[in-house]
Protein backbone atom coordinates (compact mmCIF):
# COMPACT_ATOMS: atom_id res chain seq x y z
CA UNK A 1 0.00 0.00 0.00
CA UNK A 2 1.54 3.38 -1.00
CA UNK A 3 2.65 5.75 1.72
CA UNK A 4 0.41 8.84 2.08
CA UNK A 5 1.89 11.94 0.51
CA UNK A 6 3.13 14.36 3.20
CA UNK A 7 1.92 17.91 2.89
CA UNK A 8 4.30 20.77 2.21
CA UNK A 9 5.02 22.93 5.32
CA UNK A 10 3.65 26.47 5.45
CA UNK A 11 7.22 27.87 5.47
CA UNK A 12 8.19 25.90 2.38
CA UNK A 13 4.98 26.99 0.66
CA UNK A 14 5.77 30.64 1.37
CA UNK A 15 9.37 30.22 0.15
CA UNK A 16 8.14 29.47 -3.36
CA UNK A 17 7.16 33.14 -3.74
CA UNK A 18 10.86 34.17 -3.70
CA UNK A 19 11.71 32.30 -6.92
CA UNK A 20 12.50 34.48 -9.95
CA UNK A 21 9.91 32.86 -12.29
CA UNK A 22 7.22 33.43 -9.64
CA UNK A 23 8.14 37.11 -9.24
CA UNK A 24 8.24 37.56 -13.02
CA UNK A 25 4.62 36.52 -13.28
CA UNK A 26 3.63 39.42 -11.02
CA UNK A 27 4.60 41.89 -13.75
CA UNK A 28 3.42 39.79 -16.68
CA UNK A 29 0.12 39.35 -14.83
CA UNK A 30 -0.17 43.14 -14.61
CA UNK A 31 0.49 43.38 -18.34
CA UNK A 32 -2.22 40.79 -19.03
CA UNK A 33 -4.80 42.36 -16.72
CA UNK A 34 -4.36 45.97 -17.84
CA UNK A 35 -6.18 45.80 -21.22
CA UNK A 36 -9.13 43.67 -20.11
CA UNK A 37 -11.28 46.24 -18.31
CA UNK A 38 -10.36 48.93 -20.83
CA UNK A 39 -12.52 47.14 -23.40
CA UNK A 40 -15.02 45.86 -20.84
CA UNK A 41 -16.37 47.45 -17.65
CA UNK A 42 -14.22 50.61 -17.75
CA UNK A 43 -15.29 51.16 -21.34
CA UNK A 44 -18.91 50.56 -20.33
CA UNK A 45 -18.55 53.17 -17.56
CA UNK A 46 -17.20 55.68 -20.09
CA UNK A 47 -20.00 54.96 -22.55
CA UNK A 48 -22.69 55.15 -19.87
CA UNK A 49 -21.35 58.38 -18.37
CA UNK A 50 -21.42 59.90 -21.88
CA UNK A 51 -25.07 58.91 -22.27
CA UNK A 52 -24.82 55.80 -24.46
CA UNK A 53 -27.89 53.54 -24.07
CA UNK A 54 -27.44 50.63 -21.63
CA UNK A 55 -28.65 48.06 -24.19
CA UNK A 56 -25.92 49.14 -26.64
CA UNK A 57 -23.35 48.93 -23.83
CA UNK A 58 -24.34 45.33 -23.19
CA UNK A 59 -23.50 44.35 -26.76
CA UNK A 60 -20.00 45.85 -26.36
CA UNK A 61 -19.34 42.94 -24.00
CA UNK A 62 -19.14 40.74 -27.10
CA UNK A 63 -15.79 42.36 -27.90
CA UNK A 64 -14.47 40.31 -25.01
CA UNK A 65 -15.40 37.16 -26.89
CA UNK A 66 -12.12 37.55 -28.79
CA UNK A 67 -10.49 36.21 -25.62
CA UNK A 68 -12.77 33.20 -25.89
CA UNK A 69 -11.87 32.25 -29.47
CA UNK A 70 -8.12 32.81 -29.19
CA UNK A 71 -7.50 29.09 -29.62
CA UNK A 72 -8.12 29.67 -33.34
CA UNK A 73 -4.84 31.57 -33.71
CA UNK A 74 -3.00 30.02 -30.75
CA UNK A 75 -1.26 27.45 -33.03
CA UNK A 76 0.22 30.37 -34.97
CA UNK A 77 1.55 31.97 -31.77
CA UNK A 78 2.75 28.57 -30.59
CA UNK A 79 4.63 27.53 -33.72
CA UNK A 80 5.10 30.43 -36.19
CA UNK A 81 8.41 32.28 -35.85
CA UNK A 82 8.21 36.05 -36.36
CA UNK A 83 10.89 37.11 -38.87
CA UNK A 84 12.73 39.66 -36.68
CA UNK A 85 11.26 39.43 -33.18
CA UNK A 86 11.64 35.67 -32.73
CA UNK A 87 15.29 35.77 -33.80
CA UNK A 88 16.05 38.65 -31.41
CA UNK A 89 13.92 37.71 -28.40
CA UNK A 90 12.67 34.14 -28.83
CA UNK A 91 9.28 32.65 -29.68
CA UNK A 92 7.40 33.63 -26.50
CA UNK A 93 8.93 37.03 -25.87
CA UNK A 94 8.74 38.03 -29.54
CA UNK A 95 5.00 37.41 -29.66
CA UNK A 96 4.49 39.21 -26.35
CA UNK A 97 6.21 42.32 -27.69
CA UNK A 98 4.13 42.29 -30.88
CA UNK A 99 0.93 41.93 -28.86
CA UNK A 100 1.89 44.75 -26.51
CA UNK A 101 2.42 47.01 -29.51
CA UNK A 102 -1.12 46.28 -30.70
CA UNK A 103 -2.54 47.00 -27.24
CA UNK A 104 -0.79 50.35 -26.97
CA UNK A 105 -1.87 51.37 -30.48
CA UNK A 106 -5.52 50.51 -29.77
CA UNK A 107 -5.56 52.42 -26.49
CA UNK A 108 -4.08 55.50 -28.12
CA UNK A 109 -6.77 55.21 -30.80
CA UNK A 110 -9.53 55.03 -28.18
CA UNK A 111 -8.09 58.08 -26.45
CA UNK A 112 -8.59 60.08 -29.63
CA UNK A 113 -12.25 59.14 -30.22
CA UNK A 114 -15.45 60.71 -28.86
CA UNK A 115 -17.90 57.82 -28.20
CA UNK A 116 -20.99 59.89 -28.97
CA UNK A 117 -21.61 59.45 -32.68
CA UNK A 118 -18.47 57.34 -33.18
CA UNK A 119 -19.37 53.95 -31.70
CA UNK A 120 -18.03 52.23 -34.81
CA UNK A 121 -14.53 53.62 -34.25
CA UNK A 122 -14.76 52.84 -30.55
CA UNK A 123 -15.60 49.23 -31.41
CA UNK A 124 -12.76 49.01 -33.97
CA UNK A 125 -10.07 50.25 -31.57
CA UNK A 126 -11.49 48.14 -28.76
CA UNK A 127 -11.26 45.09 -31.03
CA UNK A 128 -7.58 45.88 -31.72
CA UNK A 129 -6.89 46.11 -27.97
CA UNK A 130 -8.77 42.88 -27.32
CA UNK A 131 -6.99 41.01 -30.12
CA UNK A 132 -3.59 42.18 -28.91
CA UNK A 133 -4.50 41.33 -25.33
CA UNK A 134 -5.74 37.84 -26.22
CA UNK A 135 -2.58 37.21 -28.24
CA UNK A 136 -0.45 38.39 -25.32
CA UNK A 137 -2.35 36.01 -23.03
CA UNK A 138 -1.50 33.07 -25.31
CA UNK A 139 2.21 33.90 -25.20
CA UNK A 140 2.28 34.64 -21.46
CA UNK A 141 0.48 31.41 -20.56
CA UNK A 142 2.96 29.38 -22.63
CA UNK A 143 5.88 31.32 -21.13
CA UNK A 144 4.61 30.65 -17.59
CA UNK A 145 4.15 26.92 -18.07
CA UNK A 146 7.54 26.52 -19.79
CA UNK A 147 9.46 28.64 -17.25
CA UNK A 148 9.19 26.35 -14.21
CA UNK A 149 8.29 22.87 -13.01
CA UNK A 150 4.78 21.78 -12.06
CA UNK A 151 5.38 22.22 -8.31
CA UNK A 152 5.90 25.98 -8.85
CA UNK A 153 2.91 26.51 -11.13
CA UNK A 154 0.41 27.17 -8.32
CA UNK A 155 2.62 29.92 -6.88
CA UNK A 156 3.18 31.35 -10.36
CA UNK A 157 -0.57 31.28 -10.91
CA UNK A 158 -1.03 33.09 -7.59
CA UNK A 159 1.40 35.92 -8.38
CA UNK A 160 0.00 36.09 -11.91
CA UNK A 161 -3.45 36.65 -10.43
CA UNK A 162 -2.12 39.27 -8.02
CA UNK A 163 -0.45 41.08 -10.91
CA UNK A 164 -3.53 40.60 -13.07
CA UNK A 165 -5.68 42.14 -10.37
CA UNK A 166 -3.22 45.00 -10.15
CA UNK A 167 -3.67 45.52 -13.87
CA UNK A 168 -7.44 45.42 -13.41
CA UNK A 169 -7.10 47.95 -10.59
CA UNK A 170 -5.07 50.30 -12.76
CA UNK A 171 -7.53 49.92 -15.65
CA UNK A 172 -10.54 50.17 -13.34
CA UNK A 173 -10.00 52.44 -10.35
CA UNK A 174 -6.93 54.10 -11.87
CA UNK A 175 -8.71 54.97 -15.10
CA UNK A 176 -11.73 56.23 -13.16
CA UNK A 177 -9.49 58.47 -11.06
CA UNK A 178 -7.87 60.02 -14.12
CA UNK A 179 -11.22 60.32 -15.91
CA UNK A 180 -12.76 62.05 -12.87
CA UNK A 181 -9.82 64.43 -12.43
CA UNK A 182 -8.97 65.13 -16.08
CA UNK A 183 -10.87 63.29 -18.84
CA UNK A 184 -11.55 59.87 -20.28
CA UNK A 185 -9.15 60.61 -23.13
CA UNK A 186 -6.33 61.30 -20.65
CA UNK A 187 -7.25 58.10 -18.80
CA UNK A 188 -6.78 55.95 -21.89
CA UNK A 189 -3.50 57.65 -22.79
CA UNK A 190 -2.27 56.91 -19.27
CA UNK A 191 -3.22 53.26 -19.67
CA UNK A 192 -1.32 53.13 -22.97
CA UNK A 193 1.82 54.33 -21.13
CA UNK A 194 1.40 51.56 -18.53
CA UNK A 195 1.77 48.95 -21.27
CA UNK A 196 5.48 49.75 -20.91
CA UNK A 197 5.60 47.71 -17.68
CA UNK A 198 5.01 44.51 -19.62
CA UNK A 199 7.45 45.55 -22.34
CA UNK A 200 10.24 46.11 -19.80
CA UNK A 201 9.54 42.76 -18.13
CA UNK A 202 9.79 40.94 -21.45
CA UNK A 203 13.06 42.70 -22.27
CA UNK A 204 14.62 41.89 -18.87
CA UNK A 205 13.62 38.24 -18.39
CA UNK A 206 15.09 35.38 -20.50
CA UNK A 207 13.27 33.17 -22.96
CA UNK A 208 12.43 29.74 -21.47
CA UNK A 209 14.43 26.78 -22.73
CA UNK A 210 12.56 24.67 -25.26
CA UNK A 211 13.31 22.58 -28.33
CA UNK A 212 13.30 24.38 -31.66
CA UNK A 213 10.10 24.33 -33.67
CA UNK A 214 11.70 22.11 -36.32
CA UNK A 215 12.82 19.56 -33.73
CA UNK A 216 9.36 19.52 -32.14
CA UNK A 217 7.73 18.81 -35.48
CA UNK A 218 10.15 16.04 -36.40
CA UNK A 219 9.42 14.20 -33.13
CA UNK A 220 5.68 14.11 -33.81
CA UNK A 221 4.64 10.60 -34.97
CA UNK A 222 1.76 12.06 -37.01
CA UNK A 223 4.13 14.51 -38.69
CA UNK A 224 6.62 11.77 -39.54
CA UNK A 225 3.81 9.62 -40.95
CA UNK A 226 2.64 12.52 -43.13
CA UNK A 227 6.16 13.14 -44.41
CA UNK A 228 6.54 9.48 -45.37
CA UNK A 229 3.13 9.39 -47.05
CA UNK A 230 3.72 12.60 -49.00
CA UNK A 231 7.00 11.66 -50.63
CA UNK A 232 7.11 12.93 -54.17
CA UNK A 233 4.85 15.92 -53.41
CA UNK A 234 6.15 19.52 -53.76
CA UNK A 235 8.41 20.45 -50.83
CA UNK A 236 6.45 23.63 -49.85
CA UNK A 237 3.24 21.58 -49.70
CA UNK A 238 4.88 18.93 -47.50
CA UNK A 239 6.25 21.61 -45.15
CA UNK A 240 2.86 23.30 -44.85
CA UNK A 241 1.13 19.98 -44.21
CA UNK A 242 3.67 19.00 -41.55
CA UNK A 243 3.24 22.39 -39.86
CA UNK A 244 -0.57 22.15 -39.84
CA UNK A 245 -0.51 18.64 -38.37
CA UNK A 246 2.07 19.51 -35.72
CA UNK A 247 0.63 22.89 -34.77
CA UNK A 248 -3.13 22.27 -35.03
CA UNK A 249 -3.96 18.57 -35.10
CA UNK A 250 -1.51 17.14 -32.55
CA UNK A 251 -2.33 19.49 -29.61
CA UNK A 252 -5.98 18.42 -29.69
CA UNK A 253 -5.42 14.72 -30.31
CA UNK A 254 -2.86 14.68 -27.48
CA UNK A 255 -5.42 16.00 -25.00
CA UNK A 256 -8.09 13.46 -25.97
CA UNK A 257 -5.53 10.64 -26.01
CA UNK A 258 -4.40 11.41 -22.46
CA UNK A 259 -7.86 11.78 -20.90
CA UNK A 260 -10.04 9.59 -23.12
CA UNK A 261 -13.76 9.63 -22.30
CA UNK A 262 -13.14 12.10 -19.47
CA UNK A 263 -12.00 14.78 -21.92
CA UNK A 264 -15.49 16.07 -22.74
CA UNK A 265 -16.40 16.29 -19.05
CA UNK A 266 -13.22 18.26 -18.38
CA UNK A 267 -13.99 20.68 -21.21
CA UNK A 268 -17.56 21.13 -19.94
CA UNK A 269 -16.25 21.90 -16.44
CA UNK A 270 -13.80 24.44 -17.84
CA UNK A 271 -16.65 26.10 -19.77
CA UNK A 272 -18.94 26.55 -16.75
CA UNK A 273 -16.47 27.22 -13.91
CA UNK A 274 -16.67 31.03 -14.21
CA UNK A 275 -19.93 31.37 -16.09
CA UNK A 276 -21.86 33.05 -13.26
CA UNK A 277 -19.12 35.60 -12.62
CA UNK A 278 -18.52 36.51 -16.26
CA UNK A 279 -22.20 36.64 -17.16
CA UNK A 280 -22.85 39.42 -14.68
CA UNK A 281 -19.60 41.39 -15.00
CA UNK A 282 -20.67 43.76 -17.80
CA UNK A 283 -23.48 45.19 -15.67
CA UNK A 284 -21.47 45.87 -12.49
CA UNK A 285 -20.29 49.38 -13.37
CA UNK A 286 -23.62 50.41 -14.95
CA UNK A 287 -25.24 49.28 -11.66
CA UNK A 288 -22.94 51.50 -9.60
CA UNK A 289 -23.55 54.48 -11.85
CA UNK A 290 -27.34 54.02 -12.05
CA UNK A 291 -27.48 53.75 -8.23
CA UNK A 292 -25.89 57.20 -8.05
CA UNK A 293 -22.35 56.36 -6.92
CA UNK A 294 -19.81 58.86 -8.24
CA UNK A 295 -16.81 57.77 -10.27
CA UNK A 296 -14.57 58.87 -7.40
CA UNK A 297 -16.52 56.72 -4.90
CA UNK A 298 -16.35 53.67 -7.15
CA UNK A 299 -12.62 54.19 -7.64
CA UNK A 300 -11.98 54.72 -3.91
CA UNK A 301 -13.83 51.60 -2.84
CA UNK A 302 -12.24 49.51 -5.58
CA UNK A 303 -8.78 50.85 -4.72
CA UNK A 304 -8.93 50.37 -0.96
CA UNK A 305 -10.86 47.14 -0.64
CA UNK A 306 -10.71 45.60 -4.09
CA UNK A 307 -6.93 45.39 -4.40
CA UNK A 308 -6.48 44.18 -0.81
CA UNK A 309 -8.98 41.36 -1.25
CA UNK A 310 -7.64 40.44 -4.69
CA UNK A 311 -4.11 40.10 -3.32
CA UNK A 312 -5.37 38.21 -0.26
CA UNK A 313 -7.45 35.88 -2.40
CA UNK A 314 -4.62 35.20 -4.84
CA UNK A 315 -2.05 34.50 -2.12
CA UNK A 316 -4.50 32.39 -0.13
CA UNK A 317 -5.39 30.37 -3.21
CA UNK A 318 -1.73 29.69 -4.00
CA UNK A 319 -0.93 28.68 -0.41
CA UNK A 320 -3.96 26.41 -0.09
CA UNK A 321 -3.17 24.66 -3.37
CA UNK A 322 0.47 24.17 -2.33
CA UNK A 323 -0.61 22.64 0.98
CA UNK A 324 -3.85 20.77 0.23
CA UNK A 325 -3.85 20.22 -3.52
CA UNK A 326 -6.16 21.47 -6.24
CA UNK A 327 -9.19 19.18 -5.83
CA UNK A 328 -10.84 20.49 -2.64
CA UNK A 329 -10.12 24.08 -3.64
CA UNK A 330 -11.94 23.70 -6.97
CA UNK A 331 -15.18 22.95 -5.11
CA UNK A 332 -14.66 25.74 -2.60
CA UNK A 333 -13.71 28.29 -5.28
CA UNK A 334 -16.70 27.47 -7.51
CA UNK A 335 -19.10 27.84 -4.58
CA UNK A 336 -17.50 31.05 -3.33
CA UNK A 337 -17.69 32.75 -6.74
CA UNK A 338 -21.35 31.81 -7.14
CA UNK A 339 -22.47 32.92 -3.67
CA UNK A 340 -20.67 36.27 -3.71
CA UNK A 341 -22.54 37.25 -6.88
CA UNK A 342 -25.67 37.53 -4.73
CA UNK A 343 -24.08 40.56 -3.08
CA UNK A 344 -24.73 42.53 -6.26
CA UNK A 345 -28.43 41.65 -6.09
CA UNK A 346 -28.54 42.85 -2.48
CA UNK A 347 -26.79 46.08 -3.46
CA UNK A 348 -29.31 46.65 -6.26
CA UNK A 349 -32.18 46.28 -3.76
CA UNK A 350 -30.63 48.43 -1.01
CA UNK A 351 -29.59 51.24 -3.30
CA UNK A 352 -26.93 53.92 -2.83
CA UNK A 353 -25.30 52.61 0.36
CA UNK A 354 -21.51 52.85 0.51
CA UNK A 355 -21.11 50.16 3.23
CA UNK A 356 -22.93 47.63 1.05
CA UNK A 357 -20.80 48.65 -1.93
CA UNK A 358 -17.72 47.95 0.22
CA UNK A 359 -19.01 44.50 1.21
CA UNK A 360 -19.82 43.70 -2.42
CA UNK A 361 -16.37 44.69 -3.66
CA UNK A 362 -14.66 42.74 -0.85
CA UNK A 363 -16.63 39.57 -1.48
CA UNK A 364 -16.30 39.70 -5.25
CA UNK A 365 -12.55 40.32 -5.31
CA UNK A 366 -11.69 37.83 -2.56
CA UNK A 367 -13.68 35.07 -4.27
CA UNK A 368 -12.30 35.76 -7.72
CA UNK A 369 -8.70 36.07 -6.54
CA UNK A 370 -8.84 32.69 -4.80
CA UNK A 371 -10.84 30.86 -7.45
CA UNK A 372 -8.72 32.17 -10.33
CA UNK A 373 -5.42 31.11 -8.71
CA UNK A 374 -6.80 27.62 -8.10
CA UNK A 375 -8.26 27.28 -11.58
CA UNK A 376 -5.13 28.48 -13.39
CA UNK A 377 -3.11 25.88 -11.48
CA UNK A 378 -5.67 23.24 -12.51
CA UNK A 379 -5.55 24.22 -16.19
CA UNK A 380 -1.75 24.26 -16.13
CA UNK A 381 -1.71 20.71 -14.77
CA UNK A 382 -3.82 19.57 -17.73
CA UNK A 383 -1.49 21.12 -20.31
CA UNK A 384 1.15 19.12 -22.13
CA UNK A 385 4.56 20.84 -22.25
CA UNK A 386 4.77 19.99 -25.95
CA UNK A 387 1.71 22.13 -26.79
CA UNK A 388 1.58 24.76 -24.05
CA UNK A 389 0.23 27.73 -25.99
CA UNK A 390 -2.37 25.90 -28.05
CA UNK A 391 -3.80 23.68 -25.31
CA UNK A 392 -3.89 26.39 -22.66
CA UNK A 393 -5.50 28.79 -25.13
CA UNK A 394 -8.20 26.19 -25.75
CA UNK A 395 -8.80 25.80 -22.01
CA UNK A 396 -8.84 29.53 -21.21
CA UNK A 397 -11.03 30.25 -24.24
CA UNK A 398 -13.61 27.70 -23.10
CA UNK A 399 -13.41 29.16 -19.61
CA UNK A 400 -14.65 32.55 -20.78
CA UNK A 401 -16.75 31.94 -23.92
CA UNK A 402 -20.15 30.94 -22.40
CA UNK A 403 -20.09 33.63 -19.73
CA UNK A 404 -19.08 36.40 -22.09
CA UNK A 405 -21.67 35.37 -24.65
CA UNK A 406 -24.41 35.52 -22.01
CA UNK A 407 -22.97 38.79 -20.72
CA UNK A 408 -23.86 40.45 -24.03
CA UNK A 409 -27.55 40.03 -23.18
CA UNK A 410 -27.09 41.58 -19.73
CA UNK A 411 -28.33 45.00 -20.76
CA UNK A 412 -31.52 43.53 -22.23
CA UNK A 413 -32.27 41.55 -19.05
CA UNK A 414 -31.61 44.58 -16.85
CA UNK A 415 -33.84 46.77 -19.01
CA UNK A 416 -36.69 44.22 -18.81
CA UNK A 417 -36.37 42.79 -15.27
CA UNK A 418 -34.07 45.09 -13.29
CA UNK A 419 -30.63 44.63 -11.79
CA UNK A 420 -31.62 42.45 -8.81
CA UNK A 421 -33.28 39.76 -10.94
CA UNK A 422 -30.37 39.80 -13.36
CA UNK A 423 -27.78 39.11 -10.65
CA UNK A 424 -29.88 36.32 -9.09
CA UNK A 425 -30.13 34.59 -12.47
CA UNK A 426 -26.38 35.01 -12.99
CA UNK A 427 -25.75 33.42 -9.58
CA UNK A 428 -27.82 30.33 -10.39
CA UNK A 429 -25.71 29.76 -13.50
CA UNK A 430 -22.88 28.68 -11.18
CA UNK A 431 -24.59 25.51 -9.89
CA UNK A 432 -23.29 23.17 -12.65
CA UNK A 433 -19.72 24.23 -11.86
CA UNK A 434 -20.05 23.01 -8.28
CA UNK A 435 -21.44 19.64 -9.36
CA UNK A 436 -18.64 19.11 -11.90
CA UNK A 437 -15.99 20.30 -9.42
CA UNK A 438 -17.05 17.51 -7.05
CA UNK A 439 -16.57 14.96 -9.86
CA UNK A 440 -13.20 16.41 -10.87
CA UNK A 441 -11.88 16.49 -7.30
CA UNK A 442 -12.54 12.77 -6.84
CA UNK A 443 -10.47 11.73 -9.87
CA UNK A 444 -6.75 11.42 -9.02
CA UNK A 445 -5.80 11.52 -12.70
CA UNK A 446 -7.30 14.98 -13.06
CA UNK A 447 -6.10 16.72 -9.89
CA UNK A 448 -2.46 16.46 -8.80
CA UNK A 449 -1.74 15.76 -5.13
CA UNK A 450 0.19 18.22 -2.94
CA UNK A 451 3.93 18.13 -3.59
CA UNK A 452 5.97 15.78 -1.35
CA UNK A 453 7.84 17.16 1.59
CA UNK A 454 8.74 20.56 2.80
CA UNK A 455 12.14 20.72 1.30
CA UNK A 456 11.20 20.22 -2.32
Amino acid sequence: MPTPTPQRSWLAALGIYCKAPVITMLFLGFSAGLPFLLVFSTLSAWLRSDGVDVAAIGFFAWIGMLYSIKFFWAPVVDRLALPLLTRAFGQRRGWMLLAQGMIAAGLIGLAGVDPVGNLGWVAAFALLVAFGSATQDIAIDAYRIESANDDVQAAMASTYIIGYRGGLLAAGAGALYVASAVSWHAAYLTMAALVGIGVLTVLIRPEPQRASLTVQLIHEPKVRAFIRASRGQPKPLRRMGAWVIGAIVCPFTDFFRRFGVKAMGILLFIAVFRISDLAMASMANPLYIDLGFSLATIANVTNIFGIAMSIAGGILGGLLVARYGIGPLLIFGAGLVMVTNLLFAVLALIGNQVPMLVVTIIGDNLANGLASAVFIAFLSSLTSRAYTATQYALFSSLMTLPGKFLSGFGGIVVSAQGYATFFVVATLLGLPAIVLAIWISRDKQLVPAPVNGAGQ
